[in-house]
């Protein structure tokens, strides 16, 4: 008799008590009271609520116009000294006329090597959720492809608000597509050892900057 046999003899056993029920226990509606959204906020409270919990995250925040957008893009890249920076096809050219820095095109023939020679990206988002403070990204037009948000260290995002703020994971869910390449981002990349020695841009970008486009 294999192991199998016997843990199954045990199972059979355990429930030899118990009566059949004729109704197929997944076919039963399951009661889900939980909450959509904890607590009642302005649009600008729930705004500020993203604000706070990505800035717990260790992601830099940025407020600006559409007006101001350009040039704070322009100032986050000078500041880091970035002279190369991966843009989806997708990204409005506005977004990127102020900066002075060579633009490198998301192309499917990119190695990981070539990516990583890349010191930052700029993209959009799919939507942010306040309650959690993230970023999801989805593959569209002005987000790119998945690699090109993990590889270079410095990743500069742009959140419509209020348009694509959320404040709760399942309002997320009802507006996302779950056919699309879903990336959920909560601050930059971190991970730590048994010891809770935190370390920095392990499995995506060390730096994570996110510019509020507020009126948009």
């Amino acid at each position: 008799m294999s192991s199998r046999d016997l843990v199954l003899g045990r199972v059979r056993r355990a429930l030899a008590d118990v009566p059949e029920d004729d109704e197929e226990p997944y076919g039963l509606a399951v009661e889900r009271g939980y909450l959509r959204e904890h607590g009642a906020r302005s649009v600008s409270a729930t705004v500020d609520l993203l604000a706070e919990n990505l800035a717990d995250y260790r992601a830099i925040v940025h407020r600006a116009t559409e007006d101001e957008l350009p040039y704070v893009v322009m100032r986050l890249l000078a500041a880091r000294g970035s002279r190369h920076v991966l843009v989806p096809p997708g990204v409005p050219p506005a977004w990127m006329s102020a900066a002075d820095a060579t633009r490198v095109h998301d192309r499917a023939v990119s190695t990981p090597g070539e990516l990583d020679q890349v010191e930052c990206v700029v993209t959009g988002c799919a939507l942010a959720v306040a309650e959690t403070g993230t970023i999801v990204l989805d593959g569209g037009p002005d987000q790119g492809r998945r690699r090109i948000t993990l590889i270079p260290d410095h990743h500069i995002c742009v959140v419509r608000v209020p348009g694509q703020v959320v404040a709760s994971v399942p309002q997320a869910m009802e507006r996302l597509d779950p056919a699309r390449p879903l990336t959920w981002i909560s601050g930059p990349s971190a991970t730590s050892d048994i010891e809770l020695d935190r370390v920095e841009g392990v499995h995506g970008p060390r730096t994570l900057e996110v510019i509020l486009v507020e009126g948009a």
